[in-house]
């Protein structure tokens, strides 16, 4: 089957956390190569839980809200599109 370029991921899934989850995509040899970016709403994160989010597996994290522009930036950037999405 086919499989996502990307995984955007909240952190607070109803019965696993973020961290969780994308330890579990990453332990898969299927969907290990598959950058996610983990996004949460809660608050901002400090350094530990940032490194914390790299340990388990995400590629990148973004606070919501966010800057609609960062965010094409930063999809893009998993993508192949320096600029974003077409």
């Amino acid at each position: 089957g086919r499989r996502p370029d990307l995984i955007l991921m909240d952190m607070n899934l109803p019965g696993m956390d973020g961290l969780a989850a994308v330890r579990a995509l990453k332990q898969d040899v299927a969907t290990r190569h598959i950058p996610t970016v983990g996004l949460t709403a809660d608050r901002i994160w400090s350094d530990g839980e940032r490194a914390q989010a790299r340990e388990a597996g995400f590629d990148a994290y973004v606070e919501k809200p966010t800057d609609r522009a960062t965010f094409r930036v930063l999809v893009g950037s998993f993508l192949g599109f320096p600029e974003g999405p077409p």
